[in-house]
């Protein structure tokens, strides 16, 4: 088994590098009517993709909602060679049909190399650490826990506190664990916490990156993130007490009342180095080498410290921590799997929809940017979509995103041109939230969500499927909550 992850992370490079797979894309479907005939009008002009392409995207979507239900045995033992196939036809498309496909196609590839070195990297440095609380399980601890691992989300990224809080959260919890204990833990660990910093989640990283001051959005955000996170807990709070206290189980008696334990800390200092490196970035550090300029790689410094440090922590990790997380590499093999698919059936539909932002962005009010990023984050990933309407905000106020000193000018708040509009500021802190909020709204929002559900169903959790996910939990509970934040803050 020790060789699995190399073996599994090498041929999912080898499989990107084939197949040239894409980090982006945006699916856009309100104002049906006139988005399809500008976007029709924005091929001619921009060599944009047809809107037939996002077909590939949304087949995927589909399966990955209802493979589980319905064929379950099917897609468990295909979902790799679907989602792969699905990508390679929009890879294959770009690659011989599309101008300026080689390019996408290159640059999209160091994005998700990016990606995967991250979250695997955390995923399995994070499995060598065993965390035991030596207390049951109950709606003041949990709250307390929710609320600990929503801070924690920005210090070390949302899918670092995801991967090293799911296993005490559930073990805490055994006899009583029911599916809104894992779905609010996807809200709030896997992703709403993570709004405070530019390391909690990747749209708030790739807003640093292009010029947003680091602690702009804790300075901005913190009332809203504060409120937000606790009437979620409150909601929890009041579910998690109709349980009661469940089954007891005989080896939890044994650690009852030891307070708390941590086995396998040594694994910190990996977790350490992969927080810091997230910053070796010519963006961030100028003059900071690029192997990319340098090797012509598709990838850089970055990604060569996260797959080592990934390698090493795990042949030095804790054998009994790892066997006491009950660790394997089934959750990182779905993620990267099913995103190698979704970032490159995505590539057409973000093309699409940045073009109609970029055009339309003058017509946008702070209101349509905020649930146009929000809905989109939801069932796209939330990074690429931040990007697009980041942009598309910035053009709306003659800036453009490509200049790191105009973007901190729009985070600094630019006069509108238009004297009844709001200042640039506004249009940013409402992109932001909703990237970041809305990547709760389903699994594949965000890469924890996925993740935290997987490692969940191999500890036989009842958790909720796609569908049941959004309209049970996501539908009545996350959309009103954002409705009341935008009606207080970006109704504009």
């Amino acid at each position: 088994m020790g060789d699995t992850l190399l073996r599994s992370l090498f041929f999912i490079v080898i499989a990107i590098v084939t197949i040239s797979v894409g980090f982006n894309g945006v699916l856009h479907a309100s104002e049906v009517a006139n988005g399809v005939a500008a976007v029709h009008a924005a091929e001619e002009t921009h060599h944009l993709p047809p809107v037939w392409m996002v077909v590939p995207f949304v087949i995927l979507l589909v399966m990955i909602a209802t493979g589980p239900l319905f064929y379950h045995h099917f897609w468990e033992h295909h979902y790799p060679k679907i989602a792969v196939g699905l990508g390679a036809i929009v890879a294959f498309f770009y690659g011989f049909f599309m101008d300026h496909g080689t390019h996408v196609l290159l640059h999209t590839l160091e994005e998700y190399i990016s990606f995967i070195a991250l979250i695997g990297s955390l995923f399995i440095v994070s499995g060598g650490i065993l965390i035991k609380i030596g207390t049951r399980g109950r709606p003041l601890v949990n709250g307390g826990l929710l609320f600990f691992g929503s801070v924690l989300a920005d210090v070390i990224g949302t899918t670092g506190a995801s991967m090293l809080l799911i296993r005490p959260y559930m073990r805490i919890n055994e006899g009583r664990l029911k599916p809104f204990h894992i779905v609010f833990f996807i809200f709030l660990v896997s992703n709403i916490g993570g709004g405070l910093t530019p390391i909690g989640d990747p749209p708030l990283f790739l807003g640093f990156l292009k010029g947003v001051p680091f602690f702009w959005i804790l300075t901005e955000i913190w009332h809203i993130w504060l409120v937000t996170v606790v009437v979620l807990i409150a909601l929890f709070m009041i579910f998690d007490t109709m349980v009661g206290k469940g089954t007891i189980p005989k080896d939890f008696e044994s650690h009852t009342g030891k307070g708390l334990e941590i086995q396998g800390a040594r694994s910190f200092v990996f977790l350490g180095i992969i927080i810091a490196s997230v910053f070796m970035d010519p963006a961030v550090i100028p003059g900071f080498p690029s192997l990319q300029e340098m090797l012509h790689v598709p990838f850089g410094i970055r990604e060569v410290i996260m797959f080592t440090v990934a390698v090493a922590a795990f042949k030095t990790a804790d054998e009994d921590a790892m066997k006491g997380n009950e660790f394997n590499f089934e959750p990182i093999k779905e993620v990267s799997f099913l995103f190698i698919g979704i970032f490159a059936t995505m590539i057409p539909a973000l093309e699409l929809i940045g073009a109609y932002a970029q055009a339309h962005a003058t017509e946008f009010s702070v209101s349509r940017f905020y649930w146009l990023t929000g809905s989109l984050s939801g069932v796209l990933d939330n990074a690429p979509t931040y990007l697009n309407f980041l942009a598309g905000s910035m053009g709306k106020f003659g800036s453009d995103i490509g200049s790191v000193d105009a973007v901190r000018s729009f985070a600094d708040g630019i006069p509108s041109p238009v004297p009844s509009d709001v200042p640039s500021d506004i249009y940013l802190l409402a992109i932001s939230v909703a990237a970041v909020f809305f990547g709760a709204i389903t699994y594949i929002g965000n890469a924890p969500n996925f993740m935290v559900k997987n490692i969940a169903e191999q500890a036989d959790v009842d958790v909720p499927g796609f569908v049941e996910y959004v309209y049970k939990y996501s539908l009545p509970i996350l959309v009103p909550v954002f409705a009341v934040i935008w009606f207080v803050f970006f109704n504009l």
